[in-house]
C-alpha cells in the first residue's frame, strides 16, 4: 500500500480542519460552542435543528436588535442550517444517512434520546465505523445522575467552582458567562480532535463523553487534593487569592478598577518603589512571598490607598515603566478601542445580512501555517436543506417537495 501523497497548507487554506464534516444535533451552549470551534478551523458544519423553531439559541441573548439574537451569529458561525423533525422515522433515517457520510456527530441531549430516535452509536458506528459522535451532557453518559437533566449552572456548582467564586459574607454568585457550558464544549472539540487522530491510526471512531460537571472540574487546580492530603476547603475570597499577595483590583481616582500583581518578590520590590516607598521591598514584613501573604490584608490597604491618588492611564503607565504587571478590567468598550486588540485582529468584522458588519471575537488559537477563518455569521433557519439534501444525497426536488409537505424538514 503506497503512503498517501503528503499534504501541504495549501491544502487546509479555510483551516486545519477542511475535509471534516460535521453533524451537529445540539442546541443551546455545549453542543454548539463545540460546533463553532469546529467551524471556525474549517469544517463544515451541518446543523440539524427542528422545523419551524429551531435552536433555541436563536432568540437567547440579554440584548436584541431587530427582535434577533446577538449570540446566534457568533455561535453559529460558519455552520449550515438544515432542518429534519427527529420526531419522525423519515427524518431519523434521513439524519442517519447523513451521519454515513460525515465524520463527526455532536449532539448534547439528555442521555437517552439518541437511543429513543434509534441514533445510538452502535446504529451509526455500523453505517460509519470511522465516525466520532461527541456526547456533552450534564452528568456524562454513565453513572446514577446520566439521565438527570444538566444545565451549566448545575455543572458549575457540582464542578465546585460555585462555591469558590465571591466574597466569603454572602452566597456565591455566578459568572457572568456560561462558563460551564463553554468548558464542557472546548473539552468536547478536543476530545474529539484526540479521537479523530486515532481514526487516522485504527480507521475507527469512538464515542467521546464530555460531562458538564467534570470539565468544571478539570479546571479547580489542586482543590481537591488539598482536601483529601491536608483537609482544606477552599472557600471564597473576594477579588483575591488568599496568601497571593499584592495581586488583587484596585481603585483609581477617577472610579476604574485596575489589576496589579506583585507577588513575586523581584517585582514587588520594583512595585515599593513605584509606590515611593522603595524601603518596603526589604521590609520583612513583606520581602518574601509567605511574609506578604501573612501581611495580605494590610498590604492591600496601603496600596488602595496609594492607587486611588491617580487616575487610571498615569497609574498603568507608572506600573509598566517599573515593569509591574497591570492591566484594567475591560468592558466590550475597552476591547473594541484597544491598540493591542487592534493589532492582532483580537475582534473582527464578519458581514451580517441583516446588520452589515458585525463585531465579534476572532478565531483562537491562532495557526502559524493554517489559521481558521469566520465565513459567515449564523445561518438563518433551514437556509442549507436543499442545498445539503441535494449535494450530499442526491435528493431531488420531487423529493424535497414530499419531505417539505409531510412536514419532516
Amino acid at each position: 500500500m503506497s503512503p498517501a501523497p503528503t499534504k501541504t497548507a495549501a491544502d487546509f487554506k479555510n483551516g486545519p480542519l477542511t475535509g471534516l464534516r460535521v453533524i451537529e444535533m445540539g442546541q443551546l451552549i455545549a453542543g454548539p460552542f463545540c460546533g463553532q470551534l469546529m467551524g471556525d478551523f474549517g469544517a463544515e458544519v451541518i446543523k440539524i435543528e427542528p422545523p419551524n423553531q429551531g435552536d433555541p439559541m436563536r432568540n437567547w441573548g440579554q440584548v436584541k436588535k431587530e427582535g434577533r439574537s446577538l449570540w446566534w451569529p457568533v455561535i453559529a458561525r460558519n455552520k449550515k442550517s438544515v432542518t429534519l423533525d427527529l420526531r419522525q422515522k423519515e427524518a431519523q433515517a434521513i439524519a442517519r444517512d447523513l451521519i454515513a457520510k460525515s465524520d463527526v456527530m455532536i449532539e448534547n441531549f439528555r442521555p437517552g434520546t439518541m437511543e429513543k430516535w434509534g441514533l445510538d452509536y452502535a446504529t451509526l458506528s455500523a453505517l460509519n465505523p470511522g465516525l466520532v459522535m461527541i456526547r456533552v451532557s450534564g452528568y456524562g453518559q454513565t453513572g446514577p445522575y446520566a439521565e438527570r437533566p444538566g444545565y451549566g449552572a448545575m455543572g458549575e456548582a457540582m464542578g465546585g467552582m460555585r462555591y469558590v467564586v465571591g466574597d466569603p459574607d454572602r452566597p456565591p454568585p455566578r459568572v457572568g458567562i456560561s462558563i460551564g457550558d463553554s468548558l464542557a464544549a472546548t473539552y468536547a472539540c478536543l476530545g474529539g480532535i484526540m479521537a479523530l487522530y486515532v481514526r487516522e491510526k485504527t480507521g475507527h471512531g469512538q464515542v467521546v463523553d464530555a460531562a458538564l460537571y467534570e470539565a468544571v472540574l478539570a479546571m479547580m487546580e489542586s482543590l481537591v487534593s488539598e482536601y483529601d492530603q491536608a483537609g482544606y476547603v477552599r472557600e471564597r475570597t473576594g477579588p483575591i487569592l488568599k496568601g497571593l499577595a499584592p495581586a488583587s483590583i484596585y481603585p483609581t481616582k477617577d472610579g476604574q478598577l485596575v489589576l496589579i500583581s506583585g507577588n513575586q518578590d523581584t517585582i514587588w520590590k520594583r512595585l515599593a518603589t513605584a509606590m515611593g516607598k522603595p524601603e518596603l521591598g526589604s521590609d520583612p514584613r513583606y520581602a518574601t512571598h509567605n511574609a506578604r501573604g501573612e501581611n495580605q490584608d494590610e498590604l492591600d490597604i496601603m496600596i488602595g490607598e496609594w492607587s486611588i491618588t491617580m487616575d487610571a492611564a498615569p497609574l498603568l503607565e507608572l506600573l509598566d515603566k517599573h515593569d509591574v504587571p497591570n492591566g484594567k478590567t475591560y468592558r466590550a468598550p475597552d476591547m473594541m478601542e484597544d491598540i493591542h486588540f487592534k493589532a492582532r485582529e483580537s475582534i473582527t468584522k464578519v458581514m451580517h445580512p441583516l446588520f452589515g458588519p458585525m463585531a465579534m471575537q476572532n478565531v483562537t488559537p491562532r495557526l502559524s501555517d493554517t489559521p481558521g477563518h469566520i465565513n459567515a455569521t449564523g445561518p438563518e433557519l433551514g437556509q442549507h436543506t436543499d442545498e445539503v439534501l441535494k449535494q450530499i444525497l442526491g435528493f431531488d426536488d420531487a423529493k424535497l417537495a414530499q419531505l417539505k409537505a409531510a412536514k419532516l424538514v
